[in-house]
């Protein structure tokens, strides 16, 4: 094992990351804005799922990338204070994976359980 970093080892492979950290949300609103940051969405973002979804397979172009990584953190809060709002943010996820399957930038979404 090396000491290279999550993002050195994901660069080396053509991978492009962001962290999607959850930490302290338990409700759609904060999610959504947490979203807005750590994706870097458009200030026109509706803060809404269908927007969301809009916005993740249309994401900026990342010229050193092939392949972009969403790694969620600390989404055990959510998922537990909003069951349902969660269910409906993995099909978000899921979906926008499915949509780009096969584009110039394919996405791939991972929670982490750490």
């Amino acid at each position: 094992m090396t000491d290279a970093t999550l993002a050195e080892v994901l660069g080396a492979g053509g991978w492009g990351h962001t962290e999607l950290d959850l930490t302290g949300v338990t409700d759609k609103p904060a999610f959504m804005d947490r979203c807005a940051r750590a994706l870097g969405l458009p200030d026109y973002f509706g803060r809404n799922w269908d927007a969301l979804a809009d916005c993740l397979t249309d994401l900026p172009a990342t010229p050193a990338a092939h392949r972009r990584l969403i790694v969620v953190r600390a989404w055990q809060e959510y998922a537990l204070a909003a069951p349902q709002e969660w269910t409906i943010a993995q099909e978000v996820f899921t979906e926008a994976v499915q949509r780009l399957r096969g584009a110039a930038q394919p996405l791939e979404v991972v929670l982490a359980l750490g």
